[in-house]
């Protein structure tokens, strides 16, 4: 017998939080988000609780539990776009069906209770959080940022009716012999041509306290139209200033400001912590911490967090720098490959540029949509 129950009590939601620990327990490419940020979802003081409603679920096959799934209803994405959807999260499951059916109909029915007309996922709160279900390369390891997924979810989605929404492609960028000299005359004499210069900072530190809110500034404007994203609020801004003080480093940073000092363009590059924080099921034990500051000072793998450019500037030639400043960054430290993320398959503005590097597209995801009887 498969029994579904809202997550109310605190066994409940620690059953939530580590049973993808335990379904992809050895599995060699799952990368466990940080567990302390996992829990911050039940917290009554959580930064998306003014913007948003959200209810989790536990399926239990006689008496163990064999799912887990996650509703969120995004207000401010659904007043933007003028929508009526909940957002489907967290997905996790055994490979039944019946267990996958009965989880769906609870977010579905959660939806039909507040009035919503449509459920779309896996997609979370904002942009920043994972999103979109792996469709291929799954041998390949995954990021920090993104959710690795057995192949049997593609399967059991679609059974319970839902159909492509949207695709996202990554890439693997390989580090090139030397920069491009080309790319490095051209992007330099579009700097002096607008009067633009790199920005500096001491350290990380007092780099994003300078320039931190002036990065969301630029991407409340430029990914306002992409697919699935929201208006970054103060609180949200601040939970992720201090997150990427963590782990960036002024080496892997590309800003580009006028005269003065407005931020037009901007590359933030991660490195890669998705070895550091496997061993540790996502908790930051000493060892996984010694780990983590490893990666930051040594990395062998950047990710690519964040591109941003003003609107004004997109036609300017502007992307150019970014391209020789990644390469530069590869160059100089030896980084054996940058991955994307996830990039939309119609944004072929930044497709485009990883044709300037020798590259792989190794992982597709996909988010799914169900319109609701």
């Amino acid at each position: 017998m498969i029994e579904v129950r809202e997550v109310k009590t605190k066994k409940e939601q620690k059953e939530f939080l580590n049973y993808p620990l335990k379904l992809y327990k050895g599995n060699p490419f799952f990368v466990p988000p940080l567990y302390m940020d996992e829990k911050k979802v039940f917290k009554k003081n959580f930064v998306y609780n003014d913007t948003c409603e959200h209810v989790y679920f536990n399926a239990y096959k006689d008496g163990v539990m064999v799912g887990r799934i996650s509703g969120i209803l995004q207000k401010a994405s659904n007043e933007i776009r003028n929508e009526k959807r909940v957002r489907f999260t967290k997905f996790d499951s055994i490979n039944d069906k019946e267990v996958a059916h009965k989880l769906f109909d609870a977010v579905e029915s959660w939806a039909k209770s507040k009035g919503m007309d449509t459920v779309h996922g896996p997609l979370s709160f904002s942009d920043f959080e994972r999103e979109g279900l792996l469709i291929e390369g799954f041998d390949q390891l995954s990021t920090f940022e993104t959710q690795y997924n057995y192949e049997y979810y593609k399967d059991l989605i679609e059974d319970c009716g839902y159909v492509k929404e949207v695709d996202w492609q990554e890439r693997k960028l390989f580090r090139p012999q030397q920069v491009d000299e080309r790319i490095e005359r051209i992007s330099k004499k579009m700097l002096k041509r607008y009067n633009l210069h790199l920005a500096k900072g001491k350290n990380a530190k007092d780099f994003l306290n300078r320039y931190g809110d002036k990065f969301f500034d630029i991407v409340d404007e430029t990914y306002k139209d992409i697919y699935g994203t929201v208006p970054f609020t103060p609180a949200m801004k601040k939970l992720m200033i201090a997150n990427f003080k963590l782990i960036i480093s002024v080496k892997h940073v590309a800003v580009i400001v006028d005269e003065n000092d407005k931020v037009v363009c901007f590359g933030l590059c991660f490195p890669s912590l998705a070895r550091a924080l496997q061993k540790s099921g996502g908790k930051l034990t000493p060892a996984a911490l010694f780990r983590v500051l490893h990666a930051v000072k040594h990395p062998k793998v950047l990710d690519l967090a964040l591109i941003g450019v003003l609107p004004e500037y997109e036609n300017k030639g502007i992307a150019s720098y970014f391209i020789y400043e990644l390469q530069r960054m590869m160059v100089e430290d030896n980084i054996e490959y940058c991955e994307t993320n996830l990039n939309l398959d119609d944004n072929l503005a930044i497709i485009n540029m990883w044709k300037n590097f020798d590259n792989v597209l190794h992982k597709r995801r996909r988010a799914f949509v169900k319109k609701l009887d």
